[in-house]
């Protein structure tokens, strides 16, 4: 009876290692795969409508663009860490739609990284673009082909300015002497790592928040002098790459026409496929949306 009741005890007790042994490589799998591979995105609203609608769910592909490294535990406590991307298969390209940490997580002024607050959008302008909007359309200077939702740029251009809300209307630099506005705006420079600017007002309004960033540091203008801690500077070379986003649904989307430039290192990744679809309001399956690429 004793010997059995031992047989019974190292049968469980292998069980038990066995399973805790299992778990553990699964949990590595899995955290290896959301590191390196796959992340999933659930779609909270309808900013990218139609190509993606709120209840959507997105697989994230890392691969494309290349994983990133980082002290995550350093992030989960709200500070500031350095970013290192892995080689990826190719570069971001126009009209790629894109995760990202949100820059602004607490603030449109400055430039930070939250690891929980995440955007979808569409990239509008890669780095060493010229963009502007006229009329409510995208331009690229020296590219012909369209950027965007076409259709949602048509329906705002067709829009009179004086009924569009003042809070929607006016955009980034948010400058009473630029004006900028979701039917007007620009041109605007994305700078490319390595390019080089003189500053004056202008300039020094439109890359504010990228400088103090780089430069952990702060920028002031007085008259048309500008100032990095308080010591002038005429020219700024950039340390990384910038990008333009933008929603699908140009007439209700708070992006890169609202606060800015988005740095290359707050990528996530490409979003590749809808891999699961519900009705937010019924509970229900979308199965017409199950697998779809994203476009």
């Amino acid at each position: 009876m004793e010997n059995k009741v031992r047989y019974i005890l190292s049968v469980l007790i292998r069980c038990s290692i066995n399973f805790l042994f299992g778990g553990c490589v699964l949990f590595v799998l899995y955290a290896v795969m959301q590191l390196f591979c796959f992340s999933s995105f659930k779609i909270p609203s309808d900013s990218m409508n139609p190509e993606l609608i709120t209840g959507d769910n997105v697989l994230v592909a890392k691969p494309i663009l290349g994983a990133r490294m980082f002290n995550v535990f350093s992030s989960l406590r709200g500070e500031q860490t350095g970013i290192w991307r892995m080689p990826g298969f190719r570069e971001i390209k126009r009209n790629d739609v894109l995760v990202f940490n949100f820059p602004h997580p607490n603030d449109w002024g400055k430039i930070e990284m939250h690891i929980m607050k995440y955007y979808i959008k569409r990239c509008i302008a890669i780095p060493g673009d010229i963009i502007s909007i006229s009329r409510g359309y995208y331009k690229i200077a020296g590219v012909d082909a369209n950027v965007g939702n076409m259709k949602s740029q048509e329906r705002l251009s067709e829009r009179h300015s004086k009924d569009i809300e003042k809070n929607v209307f006016f955009t980034f630099p948010f400058d009473s002497i630029l004006h900028w506005n979701i039917k007007e705006f620009g041109p605007l420079f994305v700078p490319k790592r390595g390019d080089i600017i003189n500053l004056n007002r202008t300039s020094a309004v439109l890359y504010k928040k990228i400088i103090e960033w780089e430069q952990k540091g702060k920028v002031s203008i007085v008259d048309d002098t500008v100032l990095l801690d308080g010591n002038p500077i005429r020219r700024y070379e950039f340390k990384k790459n910038y990008y333009f986003m933008a929603g699908d649904r140009v007439e209700d989307s708070q992006d890169s026409r609202y606060w800015g430039l988005l740095p290359e290192e707050y990528i996530v990744g490409k979003a590749w496929v809808i891999w699961k679809s519900v009705d937010k309001y019924t509970g229900a399956y979308r199965w017409n949306r199950f697998f779809k690429r994203i476009n």
